[in-house]
Formats: structure tokens, C-alpha cells, sequence
């Protein structure tokens, strides 16, 4: 990909919809540039011929023409979409059903187009190695303006005297009101085209900036995510952080939705459209924890798209302490419900098909072979919904059989993190149940150390990892008591009689 971030192809001529006055030359109504190309998902492959795609997510399958086929071939070549209403339909189908991932040739911004709006409270040291790191952002760095929430007098004079120096905006709130309320007092001196919202102890490396601006070239993109990874440190939580952050979407490009493989990105760094904005509302102020997730999930339901891109890189340090690093995770926790409240059934602790989590039942209450047989025989089930395949129970095999086997992994970790209290309780009354938590406890923990860096020992590793799972699970569960909202603790059991199945296009 050629990215030129200096070139200019929008123009600040009046454009209706456009709050903020500005247009992409060259993209029609269905958002798209005409010189886009586009990568496939890894997740994607290629039947009958061509004719059919099966990937995404969540996962699609996707039949195509002979002529949807060939282009497919042409984009799969690297060709753009160009003007052809058919090809850039197509293009946008692949891109909304997470099939493949845009490469524009170009920016329609620069980062004179961008105000940062960063919120802090009493973080002085944070915010100076913050404001430093996108003074160095290249080729050009965006204005700043920092927003203290109501600090102690003495830590709001010392940010105001790091944020002169590094000539930064400074505004000060006379009442404490959370991350959410600081970045909207923020948006209100905002009169640049786009904002980007960062945490004060976020060092963004240099070429963050122009990584995300690229993908506004699709006029429906509101808003885009950098990949956020572990400042290194020399302590066990650092180690852990670095293969484990919840703040960490992974090293694979994504269109976010819930449900979806990324369901959501952090505030930790977000580049968005202030006319998207406008339209959806700012960030709700009622919340202090899943604020972020709350916004990017009102953009989603109101037709905009969100994206994830790992090739622009901040990175975040881990808590200090135990404590806080606990606390952390616990508040992370306590978000499920007032988001559930929001957007109802989007956070449910697991969604699977109801006949793997039969049969998985079953082989945890000791009857392996009857378990088997569901499998088999929901299994058995598929083939008539692909009949139109020319392999319809090959694919069977590959689609459900394959999910029926991966289903412990959820399965496992909905146990041990969400639904612990009740994995101990029936743990401490059945011997059965007693082996069935530990082995829950302790595989996917295992597993992720053997295929990640190891830069813990497996011992440390996975106890690191299960208070982080305890920890989560009970802010679950005073969020559930606090909003008196029990859905995030109720699975998603999606292929039940009734319920169309998710491999269905």
C-alpha cells in the first residue's frame, strides 16, 4: 500500500451532511473511492469454483455469479473497484460482512484536520510523555487540547504548565465527571473536521496518525482504532499485559461490531468524524467504564462503520500496583450490564450454538458418548442448508464440525469468568463439576501460554490470568445487581430450534 498522508483529495466546499464542510473528491454516494483496492480477510476461503466465499465475521457464506466470481478474481489481483455500480456494490458487501479490508491509495485528511482531545486527572508525568509522543507524530502533528477533570489545584497548575510548554489547549472542569465528560467538554472547542480522543499515559509512535487518516477515504468510516500494546516494564504485570491486555484487539485488521470477532475498540485512542458526532451524540456521561464501547456501538446501529487498525501502534502502561491493576479489571467488568441496558443481548458472557454447548455438557456430566452423537448428528444436520454446495458435506464437516470441537475454548472461559461463582458453588458439592472447573481453569490458560511469547513462567501465568478472569467476572456481577439487569450472565445460544443459523448468508 502507498500512502501518501500529505495529499489532499477533499475540498472545504460546502457539502450537505457535512457539518464540518468538507467532502471526498471522487467517492460516490456509497461512500467508496474509486482507486480503493481491497485484501481479503485471513479468515476467507474459496469453493465451487469460486463461486462461493466462506468467512468473515461473524461467519458468511457468500454465493457469487460468474460475474461476482471474476471479479472477485480481479480484486483478489490487487485491481481497484472502481466506477462499475456492480463492482463497487460488490465491494461494499465484502467490506460490511468483514470478507475483506480497504487499501486506499490516499488520505482525504491531514493532521491539521485533527484535534486531540486528551482528559486527565492529576496524571502530570503521564501527560508529558503523552504530549511529547504526538509532538513527534510525523509528517505534521494535530493540535491539542488537554481537559482536567476537577484534579487537586496543585496537580491541575503542574498539567496546565506541561501542557503550555508543550503548547497545548487547557481547560479545567470545576466538577469531577470521568473520562466521558472531559473529552465532551473538550468537543465543544473542537473546529477541526475530525478529533482524536487519547488517554494521558498513551505514547502513540510516530506514524499512528496516518495509518488511521487512510481509512477515512470510505466516506462511512466515523470512526478508527489503533492497536494498543504494553509499555515493556520489569514486573509480572507488565509481562502479562503484553500478551494479555484487554486493550489489545491482536494483530489482525477487523470491521468492529458486536458480535463480531472485534465487538469493540478502546477510548485508549480513537480517531473519529466530529459530524458522526454530532449525529449519534458524544460520550454518555451517565458512564464512567465502557463509555468508549457505548459510542462505537451507537455509531454501528446508526449505519456508520468502525475499523480496527493494527498497523497504527500506541502504546499503554500497565497499573503499577496489583490493586489497581484489579480494580481495573473488576470496573471492566461492571460495564456489561449498563451496556446490555443500552444495547440489548450485546454483551452476553458467551454466544454459541445451543447444540455445542449440549454436547460439551454432556461430555463435562460424564456422557462423552452421547455428546458425540449430538455433534454428529447436528452435524449431519448442515448439508441440507448447503445443498446448492458442491461439496455440501465436506463443508458440513469443516463448518460444523470444526465449531462443535473449537467450543470448549468459550465454553471454558464463560465458567471461569463470568459464571465462576457458580462454577465454585457447584465445584465445592460435586466431584464432578470439581474437575470439570479445573480443567476450564486451567486449558485455556495453558494453550495461550504454549502459542504466546512466554515471557511468564506457565505457573504465573495462569494465576495471572485467573484472578484476571475473577476480577472481571465480579464487576459482572455487581453490574448485573447495580442495574438490576441479569442478560449478560445468559448465554447466547444461537442454532436452537427457531433461531437461523449463523453460517447462513
Amino acid at each position: 500500500m502507498t500512502t501518501d498522508p500529505t495529499a489532499r483529495t477533499g475540498s472545504r466546499s460546502a457539502h450537505p451532511g457535512t457539518p464540518f464542510g468538507y467532502r471526498n473528491e471522487g467517492v460516490e454516494d456509497d461512500g467508496l473511492p474509486a482507486d480503493l483496492v481491497l485484501a481479503f480477510d485471513p479468515s476467507v476461503r474459496r469453493t465451487d469454483g469460486g463461486r462461493v466465499l466462506i468467512g468473515g465475521s461473524p461467519l458468511t457464506l457468500l454465493r457469487l455469479t460468474e460475474a461476482g466470481a471474476r471479479t472477485v478474481d480481479s480484486f483478489d489481483r490487487g485491481e481497484i473497484v472502481g466506477p462499475s455500480p456492480a463492482r463497487r456494490t460488490l465491494a461494499r458487501r465484502l467490506l460490511d460482512r468483514g470478507l475483506a479490508h480497504p487499501r486506499a491509495a490516499s488520505a482525504p485528511f491531514r493532521a491539521a484536520d485533527v484535534t486531540c482531545i486528551i482528559p486527565i486527572y492529576g496524571e502530570v508525568d503521564d501527560l508529558a510523555r503523552t504530549l511529547r509522543s504526538i509532538a513527534a507524530t510525523q509528517p505534521e502533528a494535530p493540535a491539542v487540547i488537554v481537559v482536567d477533570d476537577a484534579s487537586d489545584p496543585a496537580d491541575a497548575d503542574a498539567a496546565e504548565a506541561v501542557a503550555q510548554r508543550w503548547h497545548a489547549t487547557f481547560l479545567r472542569r470545576e466538577r469531577n465527571g470521568g473520562p466521558g465528560a472531559a473529552r465532551n467538554t473538550g468537543l465543544a472547542l473542537v473546529r477541526t473536521p475530525l478529533v482524536a480522543f487519547v488517554d494521558c499515559d498513551v505514547e502513540p509512535e510516530p506514524a499512528w496518525l496516518t495509518s488511521l487518516l487512510v481509512h477515512l477515504a470510505d466516506a462511512r468510516v466515523a470512526l478508527v482504532a489503533p492497536r494498543v500494546r504494553a509499555t515493556w516494564a520489569p514486573t509480572a504485570i507488565a509481562a502479562f499485559e503484553h500478551d494479555r491486555s484487554p486493550l489489545d484487539l491482536g494483530p489482525t485488521e477487523a470491521r468492529v461490531a458486536a458480535g463480531s470477532r472485534v465487538s469493540y475498540v478502546p477510548s485508549t485512542t480513537l480517531l473519529a468524524r466530529m459530524d458522526a458526532l454530532t449525529e449519534v451524540g458524544t460520550f454518555d456521561e451517565a458512564m464512567r467504564v465502557g463509555e468508549d464501547v457505548d459510542l462505537v456501538w451507537r455509531l454501528v446501529e446508526a449505519g456508520h462503520t468502525v475499523r480496527y487498525e493494527p498497523r497504527a501502534i500506541v502504546r499503554h502502561p500497565a497499573r503499577p500496583t496489583w490493586s489497581s491493576w484489579w480494580r481495573q479489571r473488576f470496573a471492566y467488568g461492571t460495564s456489561a450490564a449498563m451496556l446490555d441496558a443500552r444495547h440489548p443481548g450485546s454483551v452476553p458472557p458467551i454466544a454459541i450454538s445451543g447444540w455445542s454447548a449440549a454436547a460439551w455438557a454432556l461430555v463435562a456430566a460424564g456422557q462423552p458418548v452421547p455428546g458425540a452423537l449430538v455433534a454428529a448428528a447436528t452435524t449431519a444436520r448442515l448439508p441440507a442448508k448447503l445443498g446448492a454446495l458442491e461439496h455440501p458435506w465436506r463443508e458440513a464437516l469443516r463448518l460444523a464440525g470444526r465449531g462443535h470441537l473449537l467450543a470448549w475454548r468459550p465454553l471454558a472461559t464463560a465458567t471461569i469468568r463470568p459464571w465462576w461463582p457458580v462454577a465454585l458453588l457447584a465445584a465445592l458439592v460435586s466431584n464432578r463439576a470439581r474437575r470439570a472447573v479445573l480443567i476450564a481453569a486451567l486449558a485455556p490458560p495453558l494453550v495461550d501460554w504454549i502459542a504466546g511469547d512466554r515471557a511468564l513462567d506457565p505457573v504465573r501465568y495462569t494465576a495471572i490470568r485467573l484472578a484476571d478472569d475473577v476480577a472481571y467476572g465480579a464487576g459482572v456481577w455487581v453490574g448485573c445487581l447495580r442495574e438490576r439487569n441479569a442478560r449478560p450472565l445468559l448465554p447466547d445460544l444461537r442454532s436452537w430450534p427457531g433461531r437461523k443459523n449463523a453460517t447462513e448468508p
